[in-house]
This record gives C-alpha cells, structure tokens and sequence, in this order.
C-alpha cells in the first residue's frame, strides 16, 4: 500500500497547497512517485472549489513549483481511511483533525514543522492577511520542514532516495 500524505491548513488555499506542491517535487526527484502519494486540504469548508490564493500561487511559482492546478476542498473520512500521514500547518488546524480522526486511525498527525529542526516555531503562519513576502517566507518554512518530513519517511519506511 503506497504512503499517503495529506497537508492541512484553514482553507486549502495558501499553506497545505504550497505544502503539496512542494512535497510532490521533492518526492518525484526522489524518485519515490510509485511509493508515496500527495495531497492537501482544509478544516474548513468556505473555499471548497477554488483555485490557490494568487499570492501563493505566485510565491510557489518564484520557488519553482506549480500549485495553480489544485483545487480546495475539506478533509473528510476518506483522507483519514487513505492517509498515513496528516500534516498539519498549526496547532489549531491539529487540534481539529485530531478531534475529527475516526477512533483506530493508524496514521500520524503531527505538525509540519515538528519533521525539522524548528528552533522552537512549530507552526507555519497563515499569511493570507499579510503582505506578499509572508508567503515567500511560508514557502521557504514548508521547503525546510518537507525535506524533514521526506527523510523521516524514507528512514521509516525504509526507503532509498535516489541521487
């Protein structure tokens, strides 16, 4: 059964689609696209079939990845029954898919940052009220903890990156 990772933020418009793009990069140049899977979501439901904030959009682009193709939507008991991993943006985003994993989930919940050395900050902040470099500082957050959470997966799992 192929790894599944599921990104989580508020509106699956900013972070979790950045988060996304990334972590599927990194995974493709790792060789690792038949072994783990990528996807990404909200909490909640006010953006569900929209395209990414522009901003991100732009901010992904900058950093050489395209996130302009995904399309928000909710978690729901399907990511819980697929994912084994549920990677969440900030604390509030994981305290509700927390309380929302159907009892026996044998998956991992945990916070994006929690797979890097992140001297402290654990949460990668919600720049959609910010100003445009709030999103090229979240992306390069996400770029730092992805590879982290790439190696976690790979040591775990036992898997080889290729070079």
């Amino acid at each position: 059964m192929p790894i599944h990772v599921v990104f989580v933020c508020l509106g699956n418009i900013c972070r979790s689609p950045a988060a996304q793009g990334v972590f599927e990069q990194l995974v493709h140049a790792a060789g690792l696209d038949e072994l783990i899977s990528v996807d990404s979501c909200g909490t909640a439901a006010f953006n569900i079939g929209k395209s990414p904030d522009a901003r991100s959009v732009a901010a992904a682009l900058r950093r050489g990845y395209r996130i302009d193709h995904q399309i928000a939507r909710q978690i729901d008991d399907a990511d819980y029954a697929r994912a084994s991993y549920v990677v969440a943006m900030d604390r509030m985003n994981l305290t509700n898919v927390t309380a929302w994993a159907p009892s026996g989930y044998l998956g991992e919940i945990k916070l994006l940052m929690d797979y890097c050395g992140h001297a402290g900050n654990t949460q990668i902040p919600d720049p959609y009220y910010g100003e445009d470099s709030a999103f090229d500082q979240v992306i390069a957050q996400i770029e730092i903890a992805s590879q982290g959470l790439l190696s976690y997966i790979c040591e775990k799992h036992g898997l080889a990156l290729a070079h």
